[in-house]
């Protein structure tokens, strides 16, 4: 897919691992050209590496930042992509059990220089506001006023968690509704655990579920869908 001039194509997309229709998978995040692709669930445990530089250069992408711990959390981008520095850290343990990541970037395109995060909420969602806090202070701290978050945050709007990250960054599907909004479960979606979003400054041009991609595919290669968001990001 062409992008427009100026334009900034972010996919964030859970990959269960890599334990469906890889080749799918594969077809569909070619087919949107993702200048980044934010990863959850990616490869965790044996050979984790290989199979994450694997998985970045069939979808015609390098790695970024992730695949340093077993979070499963990736940023994987382009050639169009600079990478000004990188992190990967597993945050702190609470009641016992960890959220993953994040994992995240300063990166800059065509002059545009932005802070990009992949995540994902725990299981608990009692810990998620917490959570959403950190992920907020993570991005905060990296000194950069463009920013982006994407991830699977297990739960939608109205929850406690996804309306703390969206008091301080914008949701990107109602900002530029672009294809469908729902991503989960693979047939039939009727939720939005997936999300992007920016802040103040950036501009989204659209975001939402790509609607030229097969139904047949997208039950294929994962248990959710991707979101892609088509950003317009100052210079300066």
């Amino acid at each position: 897919m062409a992008v427009g001039n100026g334009e900034i194509r972010v996919m964030s997309y859970n990959v269960r691992s890599l334990r469906d229709d890889r080749d799918a998978l594969v077809r569909i995040v070619r087919h949107a050209a993702p200048d980044l692709l934010c990863v959850q669930e990616g490869p965790r445990f044996l050979r984790r590496r290989q199979a994450v530089a694997r998985l970045a250069r069939d979808c015609g992408l390098v790695v970024i930042a992730g695949g340093g711990t077993a979070s499963g959390l990736l940023v994987l981008g382009g050639l169009r992509v600079s990478v000004r520095r990188a992190y990967d850290e597993l945050p702190p343990a609470a009641s016992g059990r960890r959220a993953p990541g994040p994992a995240g970037a300063v990166v800059a395109v065509g002059g545009a220089e932005f802070a990009v995060a992949s995540a994902q909420f725990g299981p608990t969602a009692a810990e998620r506001p917490a959570q959403a806090d950190e992920l907020l202070r993570r991005l905060s701290g990296t000194g950069v006023e463009h920013r982006v978050l994407a991830g699977d945050f297990h739960e939608s709007a109205g929850r406690p968690g996804w309306d703390r990250l969206a008091a301080e960054l914008r949701d990107g599907y109602p900002t530029a509704p672009s294809g469908s909004e729902f991503t989960a479960p693979r047939r039939d979606p009727g939720r939005r655990p997936d999300g992007v979003f920016v802040s103040g400054r950036v501009e989204v041009l659209g975001c939402g579920v790509p609607d030229d991609v097969t139904d047949a595919d997208y039950a294929a290669a994962s248990d959710h869908r991707p979101v892609l968001a088509t950003l317009r990001i100052p210079v300066g």
